[in-house]
């Protein structure tokens, strides 16, 4: 038999994260107030960053991989003419310079940011070298030597500038630092650089206009579940193609059996990972594979 789904709540909530927070102390405050029995997110946010964090409750935790790999919106300021070890305000200064850029030099380097560019993540960050994660490294006076590594930055936008400050917008791949983008365009205008403030405005379709305050989710508790907050676990499945399985079906993938719905699967590549839906509810995910469906992940919704 199908083991059952865990007791909680299941779907999206996306948290309008406080600075100075780090994003497990969101993920622990939100499980405890909803008596969920897991949750996740897609994609940390430093603790001086703001903005959105989508986090996945039960069920839907079996979805993160789709909602942390899509793109995701920033906007950030940069003090100009001191560099830290972290990358961020946070960090210890490590160089200073008066060397200052023109808006009109910070314009005229942006598109050479954008598209897919290799980028060295900062130090300070949760990249495993050795089994160990590079920021214990760097703690302990051992930081490491990042290799470079190639990113998507779709769109740079300069939005203002002051002597000391620039503001941008970006729109980034998975995997991009935007403190490594910062240190980057410094180094490219001849001077050096940090972020000094960042917030996420949007993950994939996860956007500012779905989300709560933490201290309102909090609040919720246990009625989160029947709440307008709480998003369905297919909301992170959007942009993955869907298939329509009848109930028979549905039932052989609930015991992880193959399925090879007639015509379904036909123009799909191997290896394609599909949501199969039963009626109005998606039941699994699943690979194509020879022209059938293996279950991937069952979705008790």
């Amino acid at each position: 038999m199908t083991a059952r789904a865990e007791i909680g709540p299941s779907g999206w909530l996306v948290v309008d994260k406080p600075v100075g927070l780090t994003s497990a102390r969101i993920v622990a405050a939100v499980k405890r107030s909803a008596g969920a029995a897991k949750v996740g997110h897609a994609g940390t946010l430093d603790p001086l960053a703001t903005g959105v964090l989508p986090l996945a409750l039960g069920e839907a935790t079996k979805t993160v991989r789709f909602a942390s790999g899509g793109r995701k919106t920033y906007r950030f300021r940069v003090c100009w003419g001191i560099a830290t070890d972290t990358d961020d305000r946070e960090g210890r200064s490590v160089a200073e310079t008066a060397s200052r850029p023109h808006p009109s030099a910070i314009a005229a380097v942006l598109p050479s940011f954008t598209g897919t560019i290799r980028q060295v993540p900062p130090a300070y960050s949760a990249l495993k070298v050795s089994g160990c994660r590079a920021y214990a490294l760097a703690r302990a006076g051992r930081p490491p030597e990042l290799a470079a590594r190639p990113v998507e930055i779709a769109e740079l936008r300069l939005l203002s500038a002051d002597l000391d400050h620039a503001e941008f917008a970006a729109v980034v791949g998975e995997g991009t630092y935007i403190r490594a983008l910062a240190r980057d365009l410094a180094a490219a205008l001849g001077t050096l650089g940090h972020v000094a403030e960042l917030r996420r405005t949007a993950v994939g379709r996860f956007s500012e206009s779905r989300a709560i305050s933490l201290d309102s989710a909090v609040a919720l508790g246990h009625s989160l579940a029947a709440s307008e907050h709480l998003l369905p676990i297919e909301t992170a499945l959007d942009d993955i193609p869907a298939l329509a399985v009848s109930a028979e079906e549905a039932e052989r993938l609930r015991h992880g059996q193959r399925i090879t719905p007639e015509g379904a699967c036909d123009g799909i590549a191997d290896g394609t990972v599909v949501a199969a839906w039963q009626g109005r509810r998606v039941v699994a995910l699943a690979r194509i594979a020879a022209g059938g469906l293996q279950p991937l992940r069952i979705i008790f919704s």
